[in-house]
């Protein structure tokens, strides 16, 4: 039984009884253990809801006798926390990917091989598109070329992301058609070439000479797609998502889905830094409503480590003389974080070697000049020089991490990086420590929409096959209560949301989820396997389980 009553029919609906003291409320939950998520993280048992809106929390008994509604669900035990938050994910492309090849978890180019042919034959079109291969899942872990592609797709383009959508393999007939030779260079990115030929690998800002030439999706088939995204979410739990860096045109479908009452899910959209988007959002202000902030430009310092695009200090252990990518400029980034200073907006710029790190911490000191309450982050902040780890606190810079990123990389992160550079690498609890908050996300489509995978790599440091027994560094884990915090109210509060959202307390939207087992008290390897039973947007339920 259970939650499956909370289903609309007859058996869920209870009516109250009206006396002269109660108040008026839309929807009340009781029997709950809620995890209020709190400054003193408190837990209660019942809320009470009206007009989208916490009115108020308690006690059974309590919320009982103070309030009337039409609709009473009682919980039975179930465990509700605040809507969980990504704070970094690429929602739109997320949606935009269901139209490629899946080729996450492929062991072989082979492999990819068969994935493609399927795809190729259900879908057609001019193109084969895919993303999600990951070299370092092979026997040979090695990148691949463009001759074994041609072998089987001679004639149709072909353009493959990497997992981490730094890279890019493609054909030759999709070199022919952008005009790549081995002679092409591209500020920012680099192009793989092997005996004075193109692989058909590129790399960060090289991968846009393909890219631009791929048609475009219809605005009917974005709208699919989106719908489809954010049930795939609210099905996880997510009720709003971070998505870091978009253009104008898809800010303005966005929210034009939700003048329309199409799209539910809550977006804090970061734009990226074309000159469209410094004219058209920064220069006149942040945007804010209950469904979508725009309030923060997302900036890149360098590529990631699993294409050894991420910029260091020192060439990488496993490819002496290369010290990775710089995507863009420090004098530029320095220019837009200016910009954005001026007019009010948060920088968030992506960061994941030492001295990209580096970098940014040094450009935001130049600018931010001290303590203060701009919020700007560094995304990933994954390797970072121990003499830095300071200037995070002392600029008031947020850590935002991706923590499924430090499990997903540990089996090779070492061969790249070398053991003393692993000290400061996956820092989570020293920055954690240091600066008493950081917002979590899972990145999406490069890791899987599910908060609870990285709830579980935060929290214990292993793969989901209990690998490895002690935990990757696990000094550098989180507590549970930092973990869930993290995706609720101080993801909330890095997109300056917190007033609105990540945690249950009257004023606040009734974003909620509830799941069947306790995330605070759950055997470990039980963590990435609880399931949400339901969740509420602004009250109104969402997605529930059907029994």
């Amino acid at each position: 039984m259970g939650l499956n009553r909370m289903l609309p029919a007859a058996a869920l609906i209870i009516m109250t009884g009206c006396t002269d003291h109660e108040k008026e409320a839309d929807l009340i939950l009781t029997n709950g253990v809620v995890y209020t998520v709190d400054e003193d993280f408190s837990v209660a048992e019942a809320v009470a809801i009206r007009n989208g809106r916490i009115e108020a929390v308690g006690t059974t008994r309590d919320i009982l006798r103070d309030y009337r509604a039409p609709e009473v669900t009682d919980l039975e035990g179930g465990y509700i926390y605040p809507g969980w938050i990504d704070a970094h994910c690429h929602f739109f492309s997320y949606a935009m990917n269901f139209s490629n090849a899946d080729l996450v978890g492929t062991i072989s180019p082979e492999d990819i091989i068969n994935r493609l042919k399927l795809h190729h034959t259900k879908q057609g079109g001019a193109w084969i598109t895919g993303r999600g291969w990951d070299q370092n899942d092979w026997e040979l872990q090695k990148f691949p070329d463009r001759q074994f592609l041609d072998r089987y797709f001679p004639d149709t383009p072909v353009f493959l992301r990497r997992v981490d959508g730094h890279a890019a393999w493609v054909n030759t007939r999709a070199l022919e058609m952008a005009g790549i030779t081995a002679a092409t260079r591209v500020e920012g990115g680099s192009i793989l070439v092997e005996n004075g030929s193109p692989t058909g690998i590129l790399v960060d800002n090289a991968i846009d000479l393909v890219d631009k030439l791929i048609p475009p999706p219809s605005k009917q088939e974005m709208v699919t797609a989106l719908l489809k995204a954010e049930k795939n979410c609210f099905s996880v739990g997510l009720t709003s998502v971070q998505d870091a860096g978009l253009d104008r045109d898809t800010v303005e479908l966005i929210d034009s889905l939700y003048r329309e009452g199409i799209l539910h899910i809550r977006m804090n959209t970061w734009l990226s830094d074309t000159r469209e988007n410094f004219s058209h959002y920064v220069m006149n202000g942040p945007i804010r409503n209950d469904h979508l902030s725009v309030n923060t430009v997302k900036l890149y310092a360098d590529g990631a480590l699993g294409s050894r695009g991420a910029r260091l200090l020192e060439p990488y252990s496993d490819d002496p003389g290369n010290l990775g990518l710089i995507l863009t400029q420090p004098d530029t980034l320095e220019k837009f974080c200016r910009i954005a200073y001026s007019h009010n907006f948060s920088v968030a710029t992506h960061a994941i070697g030492d001295a990209a790190n580096r970098t940014m911490l040094q450009i935001y000191a130049n600018v931010l000049q001290g303590k203060n309450d701009r919020r700007w982050r560094i995304e990933h902040a994954q390797v970072i020089s121990p003499e830095d780890f300071h200037l995070f606190r002392d600029y008031s810079i947020i850590p935002s991490v991706q923590p499924t990123h430090a499990t997903s990389d540990m089996y090779w992160a070492e061969e790249r990086l070398g053991p003393e550079r692993m000290k400061g690498a996956y820092a989570y609890n020293s920055l954690l420590e240091q600066n008493g908050w950081l917002a979590d996300g899972s990145d999406f489509p490069v890791e899987s929409i599910n908060p609870l995978f990285g709830f579980y790599a935060a929290t214990v440091r292993k793969d989901q096959q209990g690998y490895p027994p002690e935990g990757f560094h696990p000094g550098e884990a989180i507590s549970r209560e930092a973990a869930l915090r993290a995706m609720t109210i101080w993801a909330a509060r890095a997109g300056f949301e917190e007033d609105l959202k990540g945690s249950i307390e009257p004023g606040k939207l009734a974003d909620l989820v509830v799941t069947e087992s306790d995330l605070m008290t759950a055997q470990e390897d039980e963590l990435f396997r609880i399931r949400v039973r339901a969740t509420y947007s602004g009250g109104e339920l969402v997605y529930h389980i059907s029994r």
